[in-house]
């Protein structure tokens, strides 16, 4: 809780015992960078092992008859053991505070935490508890914050007990539940033992000066002759597939936004794509989970299920499918360039789930446009395959895509209605991660929406989901739907042209992925990119048709990266988004030709190509790597250089 110690506002952990307050211990790190930003609110606690007084607050005092209470670095001592706090962002922290408590003989450590959910992260949040047991022994207690934020994030649970580097207990990671408890019985003893065992740990902690405890007359590990009590074996932690954690991280996320939003149900514009059917199959996965906790006796999710599904009686919902009906409403707006393939597959694939289905045509409404403008200009813009120029062709297609929006606005408030029901329906958005890194969308169409459960998600895990979920999720359409090459179909179809999404971007969904790993985490610009991936595609690519990639992607990110600002909300679930909201804060103006930097990868590739063939490709990043060596020893301050597969190469 926040509290405000000497005018400073702290991010604290309150420890109560028995209606009195033990300990108020501030934070001593903070998390201030990606989605977090606690020093917006919060100051750090700067004392390390300090303990001061709080006079708390007259309302509190006055509630629970205490006065003043203990504010500081400090741990608990009961008269049969200690205990420390560890907050969040401190356990992913170089020096731990953890590290520090252990050698002061502290055995149990307890961590409330707020970490989010991202694609493939638990591991690294449970092997931080494992190594931090493994190397000092101890007990580690970890609550993990579950539900949607109120934004873009979900925070997936999964809290554990965690004794000398084993985990005893784990919690679930995706729950439609509010509050999940977990426990395990563990002998404080094998602490003692383990860390008796290693010699420099007990070097090390008879160095440390004494930690400031408060004391607590009271014992934790109670003794009942009654009863016998055997200790937690060790279990094999439980980790999703990347697979899994799409359907159930972005569902529990619908949930909880649909629960507390007020809304009724979700629509969504069905494509008959990859994209949008992978909403389609979360938004059913949802449906199945809240089915499943009704059935398993959950009040809440009862209590929500029948408000939002609007049932008349005390009948529960009991069927994924006649819930969907009620909550979920897709629409089909083909087009004269729309193919019935895709047609076939939307329908297919709403009939499967459940959901309520409307197909429709949207040229009627394209042709009054296009009538509009022959009035007011006397032209008539042509796409590119009847001779249009490429501004006619991107208009006529963006058009399309923009009046695709605004009818899944207007069918989205007027739905509920045509049905005799109250509410309305939250429009749900189909871009991916990919897509928005590359600016492959118009701005405000029909990617524009409420939320968009996929926006943090690259084609390349969609694809596989989409794998997943036909043989898991019982959605069998989903494999010819993940089969098809995916299309825009915003341009007629000819016998010898069919608009293409990969040939419309000038790159393929695997290049988006790796150039939006290189930019975000490994801090890449133009420069540094084009010199790993000279290492990377060693072989297959020389380094000029590398710097021709690296610069069509540069360029036509810097072009787009407007659209960011407009970016519908998504699920963060990669750590390469380019959302700017929160995650990716860079400005949204470039200089689209990038001068310098084009520049130099020209100068770098003539001097690969000076080389023989067999040298001009790791030779060349050896030479690379020694220069940049060079530069680093004559005191410039450079930083050292980004690796990526080993190549070295620095941020522009």
């Amino acid at each position: 809780m926040p509290v405000v110690y000497c005018g400073v506002r702290y991010n604290c952990s309150v420890l109560c015992y028995n209606g009195q307050i033990l300990l108020i211990r501030p934070k001593l790190y903070l998390a201030n960078d990606g989605n977090y930003r606690e020093l917006r609110w919060f100051s750090a606690w700067k004392n390390p092992q300090q303990l001061e007084e709080l006079q708390l607050p007259y309302t509190v005092a006055e509630a629970i008859k205490q006065t003043i209470a203990p504010f500081g670095d400090a741990c608990l001592t009961f008269l049969d053991t200690s205990l420390g706090i560890e907050t969040c962002e401190e356990l992913f922290t170089p020096l731990s505070p953890h590290i520090a408590l252990a050698l002061r003989g502290v055995e149990i450590f307890i961590n409330g935490s707020g970490s989010h959910h991202q694609l493939r992260k638990l591991h690294k949040r449970l092997e931080l508890i494992r190594a931090a047991t493994g190397r000092v022994g101890g007990v580690y207690l970890y609550a993990n914050q579950q539900g949607c934020d109120g934004g873009r994030l979900y925070y997936d649970g999964c809290a554990c007990i965690a004794v000398n580097g084993d985990v005893v207990a784990q919690g679930s990671q995706f729950s439609l539940r509010d509050v999940e408890v977990l426990t395990a019985c563990v002998d404080l003893d094998t602490v003692a033992s383990y860390r008796g065992a290693i010699s420099s740990l007990r070097e090390q902690a008879s160095q440390q000066p004494p930690l400031p405890s408060v004391k607590v007359n009271a014992y934790l590990s109670g003794v009942d002759e009654k009863y016998t009590y055997f200790p937690s074996f060790p279990i094999e932690v439980k980790y999703h597939l990347p697979e899994e954690e799409i359907a159930f991280g972005p569902a529990c996320w619908l949930w909880d936004y649909l629960r507390r939003s007020g809304a009724t149900g979700f629509l969504l514009p069905l494509s008959g794509g990859a994209d949008s059917s992978s909403v389609a199959a979360i938004v059913g996965c949802m449906c199945q989970l809240v089915v499943r906790a009704v059935l398993e006796g959950d009040d809440q999710v009862q209590s929500d299920a029948l408000r939002i599904g609007q049932y008349d009686d005390d009948s529960l919902p009991d069927d994924p499918k006649e819930f969907a009906s009620r909550i979920f409403q897709t629409v089909y707006m083909g087009s004269e360039n729309s193919s019935e393939n895709t047609k076939r597959r939307a329908e297919c694939l709403a009939n499967q789930i459940g959901a309520s289905h409307i197909n429709l045509k949207i040229d009627g409404v394209v042709s009054s446009l296009l009538s509009l403008f022959q009035l007011v200009t006397g032209k008539v813009p042509r796409f590119k395959v009847d001779g249009g120029t490429n501004a006619e062709n991107l208009a006529l297609q963006n058009i399309q895509a923009r009046l695709r929006m605004v009818i899944a606005f207007f069918l989205a408030s007027l739905m509920p209605w045509v049905r005799k029901k109250p509410g309305f329906l939250l429009v749900l958005g189909s871009a991916n991660v990919d897509e928005a890194l590359r600016g492959y969308l118009t701005k405000y169409d029909c990617s524009s929406a409420d939320i968009n459960p996929i926006g943090g998600i690259s084609k390349t895990d969609l694809r596989k989901f989409l794998r997943w979920a036909a043989q898991n999720l019982g959605y069998t359409a989903l494999a010819e739907i993940e089969a098809a090459p995916p299309t825009a179909e915003l341009e007629p179809i000819r016998t010898d042209y069919e608009q293409l999404d990969e040939v419309d971007m000038g790159m393929t969904y695997d290049e988006l992925s790796m150039y939006g790993r290189l930019r975000k985490i490994f801090m890449c610009g133009p420069v540094s990119m084009f010199q790993n991936l000279c290492h990377h595609w060693r072989g297959k690519l020389t380094p000029a048709e590398v710097a021709n990639k690296v610069k069509h992607f540069f360029k036509y990110y810097s072009i787009n990266r407007h659209k960011m600002t407009t970016l519908t909300p998504s699920y963060h679930a990669e750590n390469y988004s380019p959302e700017d909201n929160r995650f990716d804060l860079r400005q949204f103006l470039y200089n689209t030709r990038w001068p310098w930097q084009f520049r130099r990868i020209d100068e770098l590739v003539d001097s690969m190509e000076a080389l023989s063939p067999l040298e001009s490709g790791e030779t060349a990043v050896k030479s690379i790597q020694e220069r940049d060596t060079s530069v680093q020893a004559t005191g410039l301050g450079v930083p050292a250089a980004n690796a990526v597969s080993g190549s070295i190469g620095r941020g522009i």
